[in-house]
């Protein structure tokens, strides 16, 4: 395990990302800090309203397999995300929030493969968005 300094000077252990319990802190402990963000808690609080625990769930279950190999039912990310004002700077800081808190909580090569992942995610996600405005379509739902 290392060790980083916490928000307040105190050292948190960081652990290797290995149990739903780690994919659990990491998905609560993120969207805990993108709810407050200026740039994109509005957009977050905004689309899921009262539904945080229904869409905490499917990102369990998103990241579940992703990361630990357990297979889980997930569908499909991208087309709930096609129809959000989103734009390069959203995304920056999703990462910029998501790769924090992969680094304040967990170490090792899991996360350092979930930071890979949300990059590939990212440039993906705004590439279709691109994609479908550039060609007038609606992504299938």
């Amino acid at each position: 395990m290392n060790e980083a300094t916490g928000g307040e000077g105190a050292t948190v252990q960081q652990k290797e990302i290995i149990t739903i319990e780690d994919i659990r802190l990491l998905v609560d402990t993120f969207y805990g800090r993108a709810r407050l963000d200026d740039l994109i808690g509005p957009i977050f609080n905004n689309t899921i309203q009262d539904r945080w625990p229904e869409h905490l769930n499917k990102l369990y279950n998103f990241w579940q397999p992703v990361l630990l190999g357990e297979h889980t039912s997930y569908g499909a990310p991208f087309p709930p995300h096609s129809v959000l004002p989103l734009e390069k700077a959203h995304f920056e800081r999703w990462l910029q929030l998501f790769h924090k808190t992969l680094d304040d909580l967990f170490s090792g090569p899991k996360a350092e493969e979930a930071k890979q992942r949300s990059v590939l995610m990212a440039q993906m996600f705004q590439y279709k968005m691109a994609e479908h405005a550039r060609m007038g379509t609606t992504p299938i739902r």
